[in-house]
């Protein structure tokens, strides 16, 4: 499971070194694509393949479902990180999250988020007062 903050920095070279407690879940191979809200999604292979599977189900007579599965797809990249744990971070992906050398990883229980830490200090700081109201009405049976 991914918890937490952090707050590495991308080198010249677009590359990006994972937390240390995300390395060996992270070791055999990842999938970085485009998430919501302009970050970017990065899941262990394994639990890429079984989102694509679930996506699978997914009616391909909706548009909406095509829509979804092209601009997530076509963004995707399969990558090994290196022996220090760090990526190439393909620059599609970091215009698309507006990735500067400051950026923020956050955990998201199965997968990580990268945003650039301006969006993401913008939207947690849209999203956190509503957070502590919502939690019931999100999670029935939360509280």
């Amino acid at each position: 499971m991914f918890l937490g903050t952090f707050t590495p920095r991308l080198d010249e070279k677009g590359r990006l070194i994972f937390p240390a407690k995300f390395r060996d879940q992270l070791a055999s191979g990842l999938v970085m694509t485009r998430g919501q809200e302009h970050c970017i999604s990065v899941y262990p292979l394994r639990a890429f393949e079984e989102l694509h599977q679930k996506l699978r189900t997914a009616p391909a007579t909706d548009k909406r479902t095509r829509d979804y599965l092209r601009v997530l797809l076509s963004g995707a990249e399969d990558v090994v990180p290196d022996k220090q744990g760090r990526i190439t971070v393909p620059s599609h992906l970091r215009t698309y999250a507006n990735l500067d050398r400051d950026c923020t990883v956050i955990g998201a229980g199965d997968w990580l988020e990268i945003w650039s830490t301006p969006a993401w200090e913008t939207y947690l700081a849209q999203n956190e007062e509503g957070f502590a109201a919502t939690a019931e009405e999100v999670v029935p049976g939360m509280l």
